[in-house]
């Protein structure tokens, strides 16, 4: 009876060995492949498909089912051309996109693995399983949480058996990429690609920078890292070159052939100006190219030639990594090689309010505390929410989702529990510096392989089982084995900080004299980044502000790095801006003078012999009242509960429409112009408009309550047209136009041209936005714009969308082109209120 359940649990056995045996053998093809002078990428599949004759509206993904014989055929082409690895027909196969398709996402994903496997069959091409945007945005900009997005790419590893990499591209959002490798990573042991999609401005869609993308991605273990889509080769040469500056993996390019023309659909830059251009890219470490939209199996022949001319000439550099220690969130990044603050209030030590804060759960006081820290002038913010009375781990992802959605400086996660700190690490968008480890064995055996997964900055505290060594030698031997096991786990040197330990002078005078001299051999003989928290030294002690501020002073003077301190005691920023003017850190004073411009020392007036007045000027924009700029504050800082409380004051002596129109819109604008001018981005942009939608609630609440209606500025359709699915954009826009006071009546993504025409007719609309992402819906717009006219309805129409142009959205008929958001508004403004 016995032998069965035996035989069966041995043949399970031996079947799971053969099958991790084949995954660790593509494993290992897939992480070789990358260790050749180049690696050679296919090109687009969707203008092939397009050629095919594929219909609009038609959801690439199902061809793998109804028309495998393009998808193979188009594979081959590509490999004919001299591919090394070809992307299988997934970008869009996750099941929100796919949710109307009548497939599983299990069924299109094996169909396109066994399509590609059909092509590559008898070569030594490799297939990677594509993995494109979800199509939603994640918290805070959007709905979608990390871990539902996790889910989502899980499902289509895990569907992908067969493939040979893990290719994860055209993604905008940091934190939705980091859900991607995370996804790829665990649920899988094969390789991951990534590359994200950048604007001219280095930047992507949602503001992360080049920086940021490097940073977390190599952190996390991607094997190969770059760019792809949204410009041509020529545009896309200082990005390049700026991710060469930010990492030491090989570099990835897929370039478009160009711009497309939204009539004809054809790319303005030909095969041999794509390879000649893309050449210029080997200068600065890219060694994996291929094309993205507009390019066909020809690009990619041209490709060829030049990599195997250029392999014969040498023309194959090494990237211009610096090595640097640097942290980021995707906004920011902070690098390491010059004193830097770190803000140390959100930490409950010795803090009765902030204490009061954690057990009632007041958010609102620890994103004050942190909004305050950076006005005061900190880099990064150390994030310490351990308390005895609460769930450490919830209450440290809550901080961290908050703080991320509001503040852009990286983030310092404090705890000594590595199941918070894992739990904060995930969730964390960007690179963060983990406090802390220290000495001992099992500390260090238990949180470095998190923070080596997660690819963070850790430091070291110089103590062990024996606690604090009295003697600088002591603690630099600590330093030193903090330092050797961390590098055994993979964690890089630039990352691994040492803090000396502050001790307090008044109960051990000369312990100070032993960190000063364990900073500077930390710093000179290790090699390492230093870090302190300042103000222990002075406990006990009168006049403790002169105490800190000298022995800061002096700790810089020492290698100290990463000085923690309280940025809102003026006297202690102000030693730090000094120093590296007189050190010869801030050249030509600059950063003392900007920072002295924007935070003038107050100057006392004396009035009479018991009365003084401040004199202080003004750095930022005002809208010429005190009210109005407190408005503006909320809205710049993401406090919607200060944006509401302010406007339900204002209620009280101000009249609503002059609140509106003196005091929202206006500050609205202002945030507008500096996204317009790049100097904030998309989260913040969406940050602003939710504080004016809490305002604007305040203010209808107000009304109704006082038998009074809101007035509207006008109705407005917005819509993605027939045969797009990609409706992020056309979200966005409707968040800004509703909180500008519009009502939006959105129609959703793949709309019929006659249920927009008939909703306009319906509700009176006198504005209707149309968005298109696709070039091959771009004539369902047009057929939308025409049926407006023929059935006659009194609209303006305005088009957006990332194929569009101004003069092509003219030549079909619509009355503006709405490059952005913002722009948007302003187009609704003109139409709807002049």
């Amino acid at each position: 009876m016995l032998r069965f359940p035996v035989k069966r649990a041995v043949i399970h056995v031996i079947l799971e060995k053969n099958v991790n045996l084949e995954r660790k053998e593509k494993a290992v093809a897939g992480n070789s492949i990358f260790e050749r002078d180049y690696v050679l990428l296919d090109g687009a599949m969707g203008t092939m498909l397009q050629k095919k004759g594929m219909e609009v509206g038609t959801v690439p993904e199902t061809l793998n089912i109804l028309k495998p014989e393009w998808i193979v055929d188009i594979h081959k082409s590509y490999i004919e051309a001299g591919a090394d690895i070809v992307y299988a027909n997934t970008f869009g196969a996750n099941r929100y996109k796919m949710e109307n398709t009548g497939y599983s996402v299990k069924e299109l994903i094996s169909a396109a693995i066994k399509n590609a496997k059909e092509a590559a069959k008898g070569t030594d091409t490799l297939v990677a399983l594509d993995l494109g945007p979800i199509g939603q945005l994640l918290e805070p900009t959007g709905s979608l949480t990390f871990e539902e997005a996790y889910d989502i790419f899980k499902e289509e590893v895990v569907a992908a058996e067969g493939a040979d990499v893990i290719v994860i591209e055209t993604m905008t959002d940091l934190l939705e990429t980091k859900a991607a490798v995370l996804a790829a990573k665990e649920n899988s042991n094969l390789p991951v690609m990534t590359t994200m999609t950048f604007e001219e401005n280095k930047r992507t869609f949602t503001g992360c920078s080049v920086s940021a993308m490097c940073l977390t991605l190599q952190g996390l273990g991607v094997d190969a890292l770059g760019v792809n889509c949204s410009l041509g080769p020529k545009d896309l040469l200082p990005i390049v070159e700026e991710i060469s500056k930010w990492t030491y993996l090989p570099i990835v390019v897929k370039a478009n052939a160009g711009l497309p023309d939204p009539v004809t659909n054809t790319y303005n830059v030909s095969a041999d100006e794509f390879a000649t251009i893309c050449k210029e890219m080997l200068k600065f470490g890219a060694k994996v190219m291929g094309g993205c939209c507009g390019t066909t199996p020809e690009y990619v022949a041209r490709l060829k030639e030049m990599l195997e001319e250029s392999k014969k000439n040498g023309d194959f550099k090494k990237n211009d990594y610096s090595g640097e220690m640097a942290v980021c969130s995707p906004l920011k990044t902070v690098v390491v090689n010059q004193p830097r603050i770190v803000g140390e209030r959100i930490n409950p030590t010795g803090k009765k309010r902030f204490k009061q804060a954690l057990i009632e759960n007041d958010m609102d006081y620890i994103l004050g505390q942190a909004i305050e820290q950076i006005e005061g002038g900190a880099d990064i913010l150390d994030v310490n929410v351990g308390l005895p009375q609460i769930d450490e781990r919830e209450m440290m992802i809550k901080t961290i989702k908050a703080l991320q959605s509001i503040v852009d400086v990286p983030l310092q996660i404090d705890s000594t529990k590595s199941e918070v700190l894992e739990a904060a690490l995930r969730v964390y968008n960007g690179k963060p510096i983990v406090n802390s480890v220290n000495g001992e064995d099992a500390v260090l055996d238990k949180i470095l392989p998190v923070v080596a997964k997660y690819g963070a900055a850790v430091i070291g505290l110089t103590l062990d089982e024996n606690g604090i060594p009295d003697s600088a030698e002591g603690r630099v031997k600590i330093a030193e084995k903090i330092m050797n096991r961390a590098m055994e786990y993979g964690i890089r040197k630039e990352n691994i900080i040492i803090d000396c330990l502050t001790l307090t002078v008044s109960a051990e005078q000369k312990a100070a004299q032993e960190t000063l001299k364990a900073l500077n051999i930390v710093k000179n003989k290790l090699g390492l980044k230093t870090v302190l928290g300042v103000s222990n030294i002075s406990f006990g002690l009168p006049n403790r502000e002169i105490v800190n501020k000298t022995f800061l002073t002096m700790a810089l003077h020492s290698g100290l790095d990463l000085p923690i301190i309280n940025p809102n005691v003026s006297s202690m920023v102000w030693a730090v801006k000094t120093y590296k003017v007189l050190a010869a850190i801030d050249e030509n004073a600059m950063d003392f003078i900007e920072y002295s411009n924007n935070n003038p020392i107050e100057v006392a007036v004396k009035k009479d012999a018991t009365e003084t007045k401040t004199v202080k000027s003004a750095g930022a924009v005002s809208l010429g009242s005190k009210e109005a700029d407190m408005l503006l504050h909320a809205m710049e800082t993401g406090m919607k509960n200060d944006g509401r409380s302010i406007t339900k004051d204002l209620l009280n002596n101000t009249d609503a429409m002059v609140i509106i129109n003196e005091m929202l819109i206006p500050a609205l604008d202002v945030v507008g112009d500096k996204f317009e001018k790049g100097t904030i981005f998309l989260p913040q942009l969406i940050l602003a408009a939710d504080v004016a939608k809490e305002c604007f609630e305040e203010i209808k609440y107000y009304l109704a309550n006082n038998g009074e209606v809101s007035e509207s500025k006008g109705k407005i359709i917005v819509a993605t047209v027939k045969g797009d699915i990609h409706d992020i954009g056309k979200n966005i826009v409707k968040v800004i136009l509703e909180n500008y006071g519009f009502d939006v009546i959105d129609l959703g993504r793949d709309v019929d041209p006659m249920a927009i025409v008939n909703s306009a007719i319906e509700n009176d609309v006198h504005l209707v936005g149309l968005s298109a992402l696709m070039t091959t819906t771009l004539g369902s717009m047009e057929e939308t714009i025409k049926l407006l006219r023929e059935n006659n309805v009194e609209c303006k129409v305005m088009v957006g969308g990332a194929v569009l142009t101004a003069d092509y959205a003219m030549q079909i008929g619509a009355d503006y082109y709405a490059k952005d958001a913002k722009m948007s508004a302003d187009i609704a403004k003109e139409v709807l209120c002049d």
